[in-house]
């Protein structure tokens, strides 16, 4: 009867050793939000007051298939992987999205952005983003924010591509932690906008010249 006993006890006490041991598997590491997009772009086009309204419609801006969705996105050498218990609050093709047509708003002097039909004068901008990472010259080095951009300006009409470039940002975090590189990215995002915004202003004015 006592060996019995504790074999019940044995038997509970394992049992409920095991239970708690699952729990602690199933409880999912700490990830902390981050959120870019937020620092300001504008800081003048430098196109003249009197040129005449752009209308320019764009297209979704396109990710490369690594740095889409939340998670943040580290390339050392050839390895890449992602920043643990770090996640963007949205997309990160929604966030980059959402902060361009901001600063288009703020800053477009001849740009007027449109999201529906095209104008019959009207421009097509597309935004290929080819980089959004988190660039280590080396395992636990301090990394750089590395935004490039494909830019092409395109006459719907006769898909006729009017003007194009690629624009290349990069900004040091200057620490590796992780609110300083989201810092960085934050930093980069507002540059490559307002670089985007000068580049449709000065390429769609000179379509309407042609």
């Amino acid at each position: 009867m006592i060996r019995s006993s504790l074999l019940i006890a044995a038997a509970s006490v394992a049992l409920s050793g095991g239970l708690a041991g699952c729990a602690l598997l199933a409880s999912p590491d700490p990830v902390q939000l981050y959120r870019f997009g937020g620092a300001s772009a504008y800081a003048g086009t430098g196109a003249t007051s009197a040129c005449p309204d752009v209308h320019v419609s764009m297209r979704r801006v396109d990710f490369p298939e690594a740095a889409r969705g939340d998670r943040i996105l580290a390339v050392t050498g050839a390895e890449a992987a992602y920043i643990k218990g770090a996640r963007w609050v949205s997309p990160a093709e929604t966030l980059f999205e959402e902060a361009l047509r901001n600063a288009f708003a703020d800053g477009g002097t001849c740009t007027v952005l449109s999201g529906g039909p095209l104008t019959r004068d009207g421009l097509l901008l597309s935004v290929d983003v080819r980089r959004f990472e988190a660039a280590y010259a080396a395992p636990g080095a301090v990394p750089d924010a590395n935004i490039v951009v494909l830019l092409r300006l395109i006459r719907p009409g006769d898909r006729t591509i009017v003007a194009e470039d690629r624009i290349s940002v990069s900004e040091s975090a200057g620490e590796n932690r992780q609110s300083a590189i989201v810092a960085a990215f934050d930093r980069a995002t507002a540059e490559a906008s307002r670089q985007i915004v000068l580049w449709t202003d000065q390429q769609g004015f000179r379509a309407t010249r042609d």
